[in-house]
Parts: structure tokens; C-alpha cells; sequence
């Protein structure tokens, strides 16, 4: 048999960064180990990238989707090293964040972490909640740890340690603004697993997060030191690092506009059908879509079926650009989430040219608004000019603005936001069982399954490379 006969192909199916850190990965390992291995990724739309998209626009560099990734997950830095980019990376200015409520903007307590407590002299002097409410919360001190078989919802684990008040008007806002979602039916499992160990291991939320939080070094003197950042973006935007990889990808294993229509296996191939009428033969593939085109893709197959209910739901975002003149700010700070029972539309702000100051020409300010969340998707539907009018009498209520923007950038996001349910865990365990059992050499993975961040996709990207490869070349 000749090495030409022995070479292997692998299909990765869409071009967010985990097909594209998948893509990156296999081709390098190819590369180091000398296999004999071809890359194919296939992209449905005409660019790369997913849902980073950059826009450069008279000196503002605004996002569309993600504007940052946590440091402390260290994927993303290390791909950034990877492709040649680390040297762009900045890290956020800290500075408070504010919760609306009660028509006010009020400072998120210092020392809480996801909304939990670690420091007192700040939680007692709150405005955020009553004193019923704080003294409830105190009960966490005492209550006994509940053991939980399976799965629970974010909403009835934090009520039950914390309280209502303390949910409702804090962890709620923090949590659900990552996912979108309603904290009531958000699995426990597949978002925040930690707290449920902090529960397990140190009976008290409070006790056992302020014991595994890291201490804030002192300087020199004695004092605390400056709080650091984060979180890690690029000088010229996300979009940086997606333009890297780009470059290091073979141009001839790049297929953009190009929509995989049918998966069938034949033998211990995979045989994909394109829109374009061309066939592709694969000997595995890495399926980094979303779950509803992977449940459709294997309808034919009576697989994958349930990935197809795992619900989404919509979001906006809309950049208002201004001159620095037109915002009067009385607050410090970096932004603010809205609690639920705020009647507004406006679901949280980024005072972007603080946060990111390298986003942001001299003179100028940047506000990144956010519109919908579960339940509340009716205004993503908007015109731009409606969504713009909306956003712009929510924050008037809140700061002073002087005139009109500069100009303004709404992106929507349709059914895009996965929401990780009660039972998610078990659903993709099933999904990949389903897989293993009929199409072994096809994996998924990407922001529906096992994280939404950029560093959760980068892992899965990655783990879907180590499987493939340990499977082709053991």
C-alpha cells in the first residue's frame, strides 16, 4: 500500500473558533508528526469567524458578538501564542459595575463573586437588598448542605442557600446576562458546577467561596494591589485572532459558502453531500455547529433528535458612538446589568471606551447596549431605528445625554443564545452515544454543548481533534 492510499481525510463542519481552532490544531499536529492527513473546513457563510466579527469604523473598533475571553481559562492565551498574536492581547480596566434597580444605579458590593458574598462590610452596607433580605442571606452561614441527586436549576439552588432578595436582585442579573437565560431553568451541572462543589465540600456557599478565592496579593507597602483584569481581548479586536489562524490554515483546505447538506456512512467512511453538488469523502468529522443543524443534519438517521429541542433564544446589541461632550457620567465605573424588575428594555450597558480604552479614539465615548433576553425577544425584531429609539430613552433615564450619537451598530442575534437547561449534561451524553453507536468517527462540539465562552470552544475544538486522531492514527 502506498502512502498516497494510507492518507486520511477529515471533514470539520463550520468555521466559528471551534471548527477553526479545530482546524488549526489537526493541521499542526499533521505537520509536527508527519501524517498523512488532509483538512477540509467546510463554512456555510462567506467569512470565518462565527459570532466574532470586528467593525473598524472612524477609529472605534466595535464588536458584534464576544468582546473578550477570562484569562483564567487558558486556552484562548495559548492559541493566541499558537497563531503568532499574543503580543496583541489587552487586558480590561476594572472598575465598578452597577445593578439597576429601583431606579437607580447601585454598586455591585465588593469581594462578591458571581453574586456571592465573600466580604461583609460591603454586603451590609448595600442598598441592593433589605435588611430581611441581607439577614436571609446570612442564613447560608448555618443552613446544612442539601445533597442533590441529578440536576437542578441556578434559580432553586441559590434561593435555597441565599434567599430570594439576594437572587432577584444580584445573582440573577450576573448570571442569566452570560447565557440570556431564565436562572429557573438553568442547569446547575452544565453552567456554574463549582458552586454546587463549593456546597459539597464546604457545607456554606459564603465560607467555602471566600476559602477557594484566590488572595489579593499586597504590594509593597502593605496595601492591597490594584485589581487586574479579567479578561483578555486583542488592540485591534477579536477578529484578531480569527484573521491568524486564517493565515496559518493550507487556502486549499478552506471551503467558504458552502453548506454540508447530507451525512451518510458507508463502511468506515463518511460520505458528505454539499449544496454545491460536490461529494466529500471523509474518514471523520468534526461537527462544530450549531445543535439544531446537527439535530436536522441526522434527522434522516432518527438521531440526534433531542439536541433539536434544546431551546435559543434572541439578543441585540446595539454601539452608540458619541463625542465625550454628550455623555455627562456621574458614575465611575465600567457599566451596569438591569434587574428583572425593572421595566425596561435595556437588559445591561457596557461603558465600552472605560472597560477597553483601546476601543475608543481620544474625545470620544462608546456604549455597548444589550436588548433581549428570554421571554422578552418581541424588540430584537425591531427596525434598527426602533431598537436605537428604545435603547436610547432607557440609558437617557440613566445618564445625561447631551444630542445624538455620532453614530450607531445594532446586531442581532436570532434564536442564537443555546440555553443549558435543567438535564443538559444527559442530552449531550446522548447525543454523543448516538454517535459513537452509529457514526463513531463524527464528533460535535461548539457553544451548544459544554460552554458558551471562546476558551469552552477552544477545549472542545481541541478535545475533537485528540479523539479523531487517536482514532485514525492509534
Amino acid at each position: 500500500m502506498t502512502m498516497n492510499e494510507q492518507r486520511k481525510k477529515v471533514v470539520i463542519v463550520g468555521g466559528g473558533i471551534t471548527g477553526l481552532s479545530a482546524a488549526f490544531y489537526m493541521q499542526k499536529e499533521a505537520q509536527e508528526k508527519g501524517l498523512p492527513l488532509d483538512v477540509l473546513l467546510v463554512e456555510a457563510s462567506n467569512r470565518l469567524g462565527g459570532k466574532i466579527q470586528t467593525v473598524k469604523r472612524d477609529g472605534f473598533i466595535i464588536e458584534r458578538g464576544p468582546d473578550s475571553f477570562l484569562i483564567r481559562k487558558k486556552s484562548m492565551g495559548i492559541l493566541a501564542e499558537d497563531v503568532g498574536v499574543a503580543d496583541e492581547l489587552v487586558k480590561n480596566a476594572t472598575g465598578q459595575a452597577y445593578i439597576f434597580i429601583n431606579g437607580k444605579l447601585q454598586p455591585i458590593p465588593g469581594g462578591s463573586i458571581m453574586g456571592i458574598p465573600t466580604e461583609i462590610g460591603p454586603f451590609l452596607t448595600t442598598n441592593l437588598f433589605s435588611l430581611a433580605g441581607k439577614l436571609r442571606a446570612a442564613g447560608d452561614l448555618v443552613l446544612p448542605r442539601k445533597s442533590v441527586s441529578g440536576d437542578q436549576s441556578l434559580g432553586a439552588f441559590f434561593r435555597r442557600r441565599l434567599g430570594r432578595e439576594v437572587v432577584d436582585n444580584l445573582i440573577e442579573p450576573l448570571l442569566s446576562g452570560v447565557y440570556a437565560g431564565d436562572i429557573d431553568q438553568m442547569s446547575l451541572q452544565s453552567t456554574f458546577p463549582q458552586f454546587a462543589t463549593v456546597e459539597k465540600n464546604h457545607r456554606s456557599l459564603i465560607l467555602g467561596m471566600k476559602k477557594t478565592s484566590p488572595k489579593k496579593a499586597p504590594t509593597r507597602h502593605g496595601a492591597e494591589a490594584k485589581k487586574e483584569g479579567a479578561f483578555h481581548t486583542f488592540r485591534n479586536g477579536l477578529e484578531t485572532i480569527v484573521e491568524a489562524i486564517e493565515r496559518h490554515l493550507d487556502p486549499d483546505s478552506v471551503l467558504k459558502g458552502v453548506r454540508v447538506e447530507e451525512i451518510e456512512r458507508t463502511g468506515d467512511k463518511q460520505l458528505l453531500t454539499l449544496n454545491n453538488g460536490q461529494e466529500v469523502e471523509a474518514d471523520a468529522v468534526i461537527l462544530t455547529t450549531g445543535h439544531k443543524v446537527a439535530s436536522n443534519l441526522f434527522a434522516q438517521h432518527g438521531i440526534l433528535q433531542e439536541l433539536g429541542e434544546i431551546p435559543t433564544t434572541s439578543v441585540a446589541t446595539v454601539a452608540l458612538a458619541f463625542p465625550e461632550e454628550a455623555i455627562v457620567q456621574d458614575k465611575e465605573g465600567t457599566g451596569f446589568l438591569v434587574a428583572r424588575s425593572s421595566d425596561y428594555s435595556l437588559t445591561a450597558c457596557t461603558w465600552t471606551h472605560r472597560k477597553w480604552p483601546t476601543s475608543t479614539p481620544k474625545g470620544k465615548v462608546l456604549l455597548r447596549a444589550f436588548v433581549g433576553r428570554i421571554g422578552e425577544e418581541a424588540i430584537v425584531d425591531l427596525p434598527d431605528a426602533d431598537i436605537e429609539r428604545i435603547v436610547l430613552e432607557d440609558l437617557s433615564k440613566l445618564i445625561e445625554i447631551k444630542g445624538k450619537p455620532d453614530f450607531t451598530i445594532v446586531t442581532r442575534w436570532k434564536e442564537d443564545r443555546p440555553q443549558y437547561r435543567v438535564g443538559h449534561k444527559d442530552r449531550i451524553a446522548k447525543a454523543k452515544a448516538e454517535l459513537a453507536d452509529q457514526f463513531p468517527r463524527v464528533k460535535i462540539a461548539g457553544a451548544s454543548y459544554e460552554g458558551v465562552g471562546l476558551p469552552d470552544c477552544v477545549d472542545q475544538g481541541k478535545a475533537a481533534v485528540r479523539e479523531v486522531l487517536d482514532d485514525l492514527f492509534e
